[in-house]
């Protein structure tokens, strides 16, 4: 994603800084600090402007959510987002990915959202992907048992090539659909209806989206 960076952004940050998730020394978080009650914590990583992971704080309110987002000035416009929602139950961190280990407690993760992650064309920059084999290892040390990885994309070779990558790793698929729009899952729980801006945007021009639905076997 590219973005100019957002005119006054740092006075802006001021006014939402209490959306950021408490962190440690370390730079680890911490849950108690973080959130007014306890409850299964649901991550989604790259929240973009935050429609999805506003929408989905408003409709799951017994949970703890926290959105990680790696560029400024997306996250400033999704703690935005989030403030004129006020939403009680959503934390923001400016953090990349792959120190998500180092970050967040171990098997904490209940619900994992991946939602149009940057594809990384090139064949060079595969383990760069969200869906990797590198990033699918690191998330089997947050994950907590039974937890459930969702993923969204319009991008078909990178949808496919997730696929592998799950399975590679041990992961068992479900609600695998490459026309979440024109063919919906009809038994899942999950939060699949819930947009983002990107998802919009591009569905409204005819694109397909795919979507899974992946877990560890206990």
């Amino acid at each position: 994603m590219h973005m100019r960076k957002k005119k006054n952004r740092d006075a802006r940050l001021g006014k939402v800084e209490g959306y950021f998730a408490s962190t440690g020394e370390n730079g680890e978080l911490l849950p108690e600090e973080s959130f007014d009650s306890p409850g299964p914590l649901y991550l989604e990583i790259g929240c973009g402007k935050g429609s999805f992971i506003t929408a989905l704080a408003l409709r799951t309110e017994g949970k703890r959510l926290l959105a990680v987002e790696r560029i400024t000035d997306a996250l400033l416009m999704a703690m935005e987002k989030c403030a004129a929602a006020d939403c009680k139950n959503l934390k923001f961190l400016n953090a990349d990915a792959g120190l998500l280990p180092q970050i967040l407690p171990p098997h904490s993760v209940e619900r994992l959202y991946l939602n149009f992650s940057d594809p990384w064309p090139k064949n060079k920059d595969r383990e760069r992907r969200l869906t990797s084999r590198t990033f699918l290892a690191k998330y089997k040390e947050i994950l907590a048992p039974g937890a459930r990885i969702c993923f969204k994309t319009d991008n078909r070779p990178l949808f496919d090539f997730s696929l592998r990558c799950f399975e590679e790793e041990g992961f068992t698929l479900e609600h695998v659909c490459y026309d979440l729009h024109g063919n919906p899952p009809t038994d899942s729980p999950e939060a699949y209806d819930i947009e983002t801006e990107y998802e919009r945007k591009f569905s409204a021009k005819g694109f397909s989206i795919n979507y899974l639905e992946a877990y560890l076997p206990q």
